[in-house]
């Protein structure tokens, strides 16, 4: 085993340990969540046995955090959120700020300026959209709306949606995504008066559509 992975694997066991306390639990409590015995967690917060997926699963699960933070997260003690940008073919850039599954999901995202062609789409979950900088072209159904800074919509994804920059500029936006059932959080109003609602794919880092 090279050095490198000797020590990726070696900085699981305190960052497992640093999240339970961060959070509150002994050890036992997170037993009984996980259903990993109390003896195997105290051995794997120590380092004496080595971390398996059976293992980091349920543990990524009740700590609500993705299996890569807890397998090469940065060090303890630095307060800082590494984020990776993901950039698109078309010049869109998604930026993940939350990776927990089955959950609402956060992106912020910059979608470049493209030919007006909507193609409305459909699919189960919920959508929201707060826009930064720019505008943003929403359709749903056969409503449309331009949202500028500081303004948000939610819709339900399984209505006919599109949306993309409302100019020949970029678009800067936070989107939020998740289960079909789960509260909203924000409002806009459409220039005509009504609710908005628009989505994205759920559970992936989402396109515009």
């Amino acid at each position: 085993m090279d050095a490198e992975l000797e020590q990726i694997i070696d900085g699981i066991g305190p960052r497992l340990r640093t999240l339970r306390r961060d959070r509150g639990l002994t050890l036992e409590a997170l037993a009984a969540t996980t259903g990993i015995s109390v003896s195997t967690l105290s051995r794997l917060e120590s380092g004496i046995r080595r971390p398996t997926l059976d293992l980091l699963i349920p543990l990524a699960r009740a700590h609500r955090v993705a299996l890569d933070q807890l397998v090469a997260a940065p060090a303890t003690g630095d307060p800082r959120v590494h984020l990776t940008p993901r950039r698109r073919r078309d010049g869109s850039v998604v930026v993940p700020l939350t990776q927990y599954p089955g959950r609402v999901q956060v992106f912020k995202q910059v979608l470049a300026p493209r030919k007006r062609n909507p193609k409305l789409v459909t699919h189960e979950g919920y959508e929201w959209l707060y826009v930064l900088a720019g505008e943003l072209h929403l359709i749903i159904g056969d409503r449309e709306s331009t949202l500028r800074p500081g303004e948000a919509a939610e819709f339900d994804t399984r209505e006919p949606h599109w949306f993309g920059p409302a100019t020949d500029s970029a678009v800067e936006i936070l989107h939020l995504f998740g289960p079909r059932g789960d509260q909203a959080v924000v409002r806009a109003d459409a220039s005509a008066g009504d609710p908005v609602t628009a989505t994205a794919p759920p559970y992936s880092p989402p396109v515009a559509s």
